[in-house]
């Protein structure tokens, strides 16, 4: 019986939640992925009639996750058999801790390290090869099944770059520790070694369902492929995502084709696709497809989808009149077109772009608040215990969040217990009670968290600088924070470090939304402001397919707009060799109306 209501999704959304098989779907954008996401695993879960198996869901981020968790039990459907979370949670958690033991660099125990951890490493291993100019941002990297890549595309560089790499897993596996990277890594090589764990997870999984599929990494398909193989047919995949949307492909991400994943599997899989778009209007639609790498149809289905908005082009704005520029488009929006801020977002290709800017636009627009993933002053660390923790402390307790503060506080103690903390006598109730009774009234957002952190403890009779791991999470926690706030406060963002700021990393967007274009996929808005579309940034100097990186960089800024798009291209914005950045090629090529703003 479905767990649908008539009207609900349209024939191809229904279509894909009731395919038997295992699926592969191609979502346009706005075309309701995440919702046909979530009633596939509702109706995957009401199905079940095994205590024994699990259904599993790979999200490219925890946030993602929480959403779609969310909505499967708003449709009144138990998630006891549900596992969701990242590849990286869903590797440690199903393969590294069980079969540690079978990998020489696991089995006499491991802990992760964090973005910052591994950037103080990496920086000092740097040092001896400081006149080539060898720094830390050249050492970007990843795994495939066979090979480690190199993000660095400087070719006198690129041997240096190894050698510290090498180095540096050497001095990780000396101190038992591996990165975000080597979790793939070392997952990957417990299961080719050992075909057994492929076999036993492919028959706890009916079904893996794969969000994003155009972001994952080729080893990732090669774990998911290897318990599908294992499965014999028996275990369905349903993967998701779009492939004009493969914007993370420096860090690995590639939009792999049906046929290859077929072969990886060794299964049949259908392919299907979703083509209405009801987030964006006609005229819209009609811009962003212009700039598609993977030819396919987008069809506009809002409400809204005869609204002609207005899109615009300016690459003769110079670069000292861009934030006046920008003003007058936000209050334009806002004041004459009657957009909600919330609805309003700024987007440029790399945060050093909006540090300085957003600390104009808060002193420009004093009357609007500014949200932004860009805007944290942590690090999202999900394997931080600390991190976890501050979940519950900056989020209110209230109705609306109750179910979200409730699954936090179990995946908390959760935490506890594993480190050996007996906390057999709270319930994960009784932690938010205590969470919320406690006051601290100091602004500075770090010392906030560190006097509640301490408060909280103190009741709970817990000395947790006795307790390693937690001790070791808490000096990672407030260094990364510490060096994250000074240096964005040395970009001009000086309000980082207040509290308030700290509470909006968990909130819904309120305010007119500042973010890289990285940081904004699968968000939508009424207007979008996108500035800093030179050559060189979008696309970036580093990628190697600069024309297609373009393409979807221009696809996914394009896309995320309902009604209203503005694209700038500034002039005097110079690069290294104080040469002048040119507007991105692709952009200024594009032959369009475009309107003229007064």
């Amino acid at each position: 019986m479905p767990v649908w209501k008539k009207g609900d999704l349209n024939p191809s959304q229904e279509d894909a939640i009731n395919e038997p098989g295992s699926v592969f779907l191609i979502a346009c954008p706005g075309s309701g992925k995440t919702r046909t996401l979530t009633y596939k695993l509702a109706t995957l879960l009401s199905s079940m009639d095994s205590e024994k198996q699990w259904i599993v869901a790979i999200t490219y981020t925890h946030r993602a996750a929480d959403e779609i968790h969310e909505r499967i039990l708003a449709l009144g459907v138990d998630t006891a058999r549900l596992w969701i979370g990242t590849i990286h949670s869903f590797c440690l958690e199903w393969i590294l801790k069980p079969y540690a033991i079978y990998h020489k660099a696991l089995r006499h125990g491991f802990r992760i390290i964090n973005s910052h951890t591994s950037e103080e490493l990496l920086t000092e291993l740097c040092k001896p090869y400081k006149n080539s100019k060898v720094t830390f941002w050249d050492c970007g990297h990843y795994y495939t099944s066979t090979d480690l890549m190199l993000s660095c595309q400087t070719s006198h560089k690129r041997p240096l770059v190894s050698a510290i790499l090498e180095q540096y897993t050497a001095t990780l596996g000396e101190r038992r520790q591996i990165d975000f990277e080597l979790i793939l890594r070392y997952a990957y090589e417990l299961i080719a070694a050992n075909p057994s764990i492929s076999v036993l997870l492919g028959s706890l999984f009916p079904s893996i369902l794969v969000d994003e599929y155009q972001d994952t990494k080729e080893i990732q398909y090669a774990i998911i492929a290897s318990i599908l193989r294992a499965g014999k047919g028996k275990t369905t995949t349903f993967i998701v995502g779009d492939p004009n949307q493969a914007i993370y492909g420096s860090l690995g991400g590639c939009a792999i084709a049906i046929e290859e994943f077929r072969t990886m599997a060794g299964i049949e899989i259908k392919e299907l696709d979703l083509s209405w778009n009801y987030r964006s209007s006609t005229r819209i639609v009609d811009y962003f497809s212009r700039f598609g790498v993977s030819q396919s149809e987008v069809v506009a289905k809002a409400k809204h989808k005869d609204d002609a908005g207005i899109i615009s082009f300016d690459d003769s704005t110079v670069r000292t009149a861009l934030e006046d520029q920008l003003v007058c488009l936000i209050r334009h929006s806002i004041e004459n077109l009657g957009v909600l801020p919330q609805e309003v977002c700024v987007l440029a290709p790399q945060w050093m772009h909006l540090a300085s800017m957003t600390r104009k636009l808060v002193t420009s627009l004093p009357e609007y608040r500014f949200d932004g993933p860009g805007m944290v002053p942590f690090s999202r660390d999900i394997d931080n215990f600390w991190y976890k923790l501050s979940r519950i402390v900056l989020t209110e307790a209230s109705p609306r969040m109750y179910v979200r503060r409730l699954r936090w506080a179990g995946e908390t103690l959760a935490v506890l217990d594993e480190a050996g903390v007996n906390m057999a006598g709270l319930s994960n109730k009784a932690l938010l009670r205590h969470c919320n009774s406690i006051a601290v009234t100091t602004s500075d957002g770090l010392a906030y968290l560190a006097e509640f952190f301490e408060t909280l403890f103190a009741r709970l009779g817990v000395d947790f600088t006795g307790v390693p791991v937690l001790h070791e999470h808490h000096k990672t926690f407030f260094e990364s924070a510490q060096a994250r706030i000074s240096r964005l406060q040395a970009e001009g963002a000086t309000f980082i470090g207040d509290v308030a700021t700290f509470k909006k990393v968990f909130e819904n967007r309120t305010g007119i939304t500042v973010s890289t274009i990285h940081g904004v996929k699968g968000a939508e808005y009424d207007t979008v402001i996108a500035y800093a579309l030179l050559e060189g940034m979008v696309p970036h100097f580093s990628d190697s397919d600069g024309e297609d990186s373009a393409r979807r960089l221009l696809y996914v800024i394009s896309s995320r707009a309902r009604k209203h798009l503005h694209l700038i291209s500034e002039r005097g914005r110079m690069n290294p060799k104080k040469q002048e950045y040119a507007p991105t090629t692709i952009l200024s090529e594009c032959c369009f109306s475009y309107d003229e703003l007064a």
